[in-house]
């Protein structure tokens, strides 16, 4: 097993996983960006998605795999869009296919290209990770929700204000969501909530539910965007357990009751700032010097 994922139990019965993701970021962005060079990752022309084929094959080319062996991808199904809005990939039909910023980072890669993706993927409006909370539907009716830029903004601004090097519980991070510090607002308005819903578009509509519903969509966004963006292009370690079961919160919304959790990022348990996340967050210039391992090519 690789020496970045430990495993230990939890509460009986409950395993409990902790992932250091930053030498594997690295690596696993050459991985993808050679799996690209080959022309093997297929996504859709429409929305620029990985196709189910292309999500298995980056899972088995990732180092320490995906963060769960019996669910949805997650880090699989990010990569192939992480290298789109980093500007180091391009569809060309249905088929990746290397940029020239990409080969340059193929050919050399560095953490300070993490970086330069990370803060490329805060402003992409090409895709809203909300879509990926599956049991939340309603998404796309207009003026519901706010832009996806400035959701991620906030999350990674909350980030900054944890002490680098510290296990910070979701729940602290979810606190500070919800100050004036970072504020995060899913939906335009109480009332664009109620175009929302979990299985009725009416007896579920998630306006019924109030500041309880929006603070439940809200906190399921931020899980995404730790768990599979912020994690995977390793600014933060996790700390996670099976997601069903894991958090009860949406057990009174009309409707929720058939699922066993209301997103695969249920599991998230805390999060840590590590030394990428630190110099990314906090003092890019220190990334040159970090002192972390790099691919061999």
């Amino acid at each position: 097993m690789p020496a970045t994922v430990w495993m230990m139990e939890g509460s009986p019965g409950e395993r409990i996983t902790v992932r250091c993701t930053a030498p594997d970021a690295l690596s696993n962005l050459v991985a993808v960006l050679e799996l690209v060079a080959g022309r093997q990752v297929a996504c859709s022309a429409t929305t620029r998605r990985p196709s189910g084929a292309a999500v298995r094959i980056v899972e088995d080319a990732l180092v320490a795999g995906d963060y769960y062996d019996d669910l949805q991808p997650m880090a699989a199904f990010a990569w192939p869009l992480i290298v789109q809005v980093g500007g180091l990939a391009q569809l060309a039909g249905t088929r990746l296919e290397l940029s020239r910023r990409g080969e340059q980072a193929l050919a050399s890669p560095g953490y300070e290209t993490l970086a330069t993706v990370w803060q490329r993927w805060l402003k992409n409006v090409s895709h809203d990770e909300l879509a990926r909370i599956d049991a939340i539907k309603g998404q796309h009716k207009p003026a519901t929700l706010t832009s996806a830029a400035g959701r991620r903004a906030a999350v990674a601004t909350a980030l900054a204000f944890l002490e680098p090097g510290a296990w910070a519980d979701t729940d602290m991070v979810l606190h500070i969501l919800q100050t004036d510090d970072a504020p995060l607002n899913v939906v335009r308005s109480m009332l664009a909530l109620w175009r929302l819903y979990i299985g009725d578009a009416y007896y579920g509509a998630l306006g019924h539910g109030d500041v309880k519903a929006l603070e439940i969509v809200e906190a399921r966004y931020a899980l995404c965007v730790l768990f599979e963006y912020a994690a995977t292009l390793g600014v933060i370690d996790v700390t996670y357990t099976d997601p069903r079961g894991a958090r009860e919160d949406y057990r009174g919304l009309w409707g929720a009751d058939e699922y066993p959790c209301l997103s695969r990022y249920d599991g998230l348990v805390a999060v840590r700032v590590n030394e990428l996340g630190a110099a990314i967050l906090h003092d890019p210039g220190a990334l040159p010097g970090i002192g972390l391992p790099v691919p061999r090519r």
